[in-house]
């Protein structure tokens, strides 16, 4: 197996894109991506495009074609392939492409991830996204996303001591970090008591505790880490990738408080990696709602279970902490265009490893690690990368 490394990345913008197509906003993605990675005149090899539902959201399936087409590759007949994995799908579109890599079967890969989730109303949005849970068992019985994480965190609460200020927290910093990042979807500082105070939606999830409904597409380059400084003097590389799954149901699950296939894929992450959770100097994870944050920290292992919610609250995750947590503003606050958030975090990985994350730059980062969750925890992609 070789190396692999990022060369190059790109991002639109997040938020409610009325004036961009579906296709315009991953072409404008790939392109950022291929001038940053310099290689225009280089043929890239194969496309893996992470998308969950554009047959919902825009009535439009067949979505490799569609954007090997409209970003030029299709006079190549260079092979894409969607990958779906509901809110994952951006992490393992991430994932194939280093495997591609790493096999020596394709050299110059682009990965991506794309959501056009505004085209249609609140409550057809809401029902796409509630087919990444189990629809025979949780859907027809009314529950929607924000209630099974709300059952997460009626479950946390009860059984770790976590308060109401602390789950709000999570939305606090995620929103001074938004406030940070051009591309965020949300970019104002917001207090304790304005999530506390905001809608309740699930009990005890409340408006500022939800990420949002968004529009928005990121892209990577990949190539073979002993050509990467062909391009670019500053490659990333990719040291682990690592994927599991679980139950789709909450019901079937050991634990419904802690997600399994975080766990696992965060211990094999760290083997693949050959380091120790003290070696990471960020970390992206998916905070769809903010339990799901509380829930990561401590399902990859950086503290024990029942302790995130204090850290929260004393910094330790804060952009000047000692482990910064969502450092783009996570999905709270940068949002959320769920085939696109897993490459999304490796871009802000990336940015910050080089240095190039602006007023959000954490000194001295050499390691990141991403974290991106399908459904309420049914599939997980973990990776880890490092300065070469």
């Amino acid at each position: 197996m070789r190396d692999v490394a990022v060369i190059g990345v790109g991002c639109t913008t997040f938020g409610e894109k009325w004036g961009t197509s579906f296709r315009n906003l991953f072409v404008e993605a790939g392109g950022m991506a291929i001038e940053d990675a310099n290689i225009s005149g280089e043929t890239i090899d194969a496309l893996y495009v992470g998308n969950m539902s554009a047959g919902r959201f825009i009535d439009q399936e067949h979505i490799g074609a569609l954007i090997a087409d409209y970003s030029g590759l299709a006079s190549e007949h260079t092979p894409s392939t969607r990958v779906e994995s509901a809110c994952c799908s951006g992490g393992l579109a991430f994932r194939q492409a280093v495997i591609a890599v790493a096999s020596g079967m394709e050299d110059i890969v682009v990965a991506g991830g794309v959501e056009k989730m505004t085209d249609v109303d609140t409550p057809t949005s809401v029902d796409a996204l509630a087919a990444a849970a189990d629809r025979e068992w949780e859907g027809f019985v009314g529950a929607t996303f924000p209630g099974l994480y709300a059952m997460i965190a009626t479950d946390y609460m009860n059984r770790y001591p976590l308060t109401r200020e602390q789950l709000a927290q999570v939305a606090v910093k995620n929103h001074y970090n938004g406030a940070r990042n051009p591309i965020a979807q949300f970019q104002h500082e917001i207090s304790i008591d304005t999530v506390i105070n905001s809608s309740l939606v699930a009990d005890p999830l409340r408006l500022f505790d939800c990420s949002p409904i968004t529009d928005g597409a990121a892209a990577v380059i990949l190539a073979p880490l002993e050509r990467a400084h062909e391009f670019t003097d500053t490659p990333i590389k990719v040291l682990a990738t690592a994927q599991a799954s679980d139950t789709i149901a909450l019901h079937d699950r050991r634990d419904i408080s802690t997600m399994d296939a975080t766990v696992a894929a965060g211990d094999r992450a760290f083997k693949m990696a050959k380091l120790e959770r003290k070696d990471i100097d960020l970390v992206e994870v998916h905070d769809c709602f903010t339990i799901a944050e509380i829930c990561a920290i401590e399902d990859l292992g950086f503290c024990k279970k029942g302790e995130a919610g204090k850290l929260t609250e004393e910094g330790v995750t804060a952009l000047n902490g000692k482990l910064p947590v969502n450092t783009s503003g996570g999905l709270k606050a940068c949002g959320h265009p769920v085939g696109a958030t897993g490459i999304k975090q490796v871009w802000e990985i990336v940015k910050q490893l080089r240095g190039e994350a602006g007023k959000r730059q954490i000194d001295g980062a050499e390691i990141g690690m991403t974290q991106n969750v399908g459904g309420t925890g049914a599939s997980v992609a973990v990776h880890i990368l490092g300065r070469a």
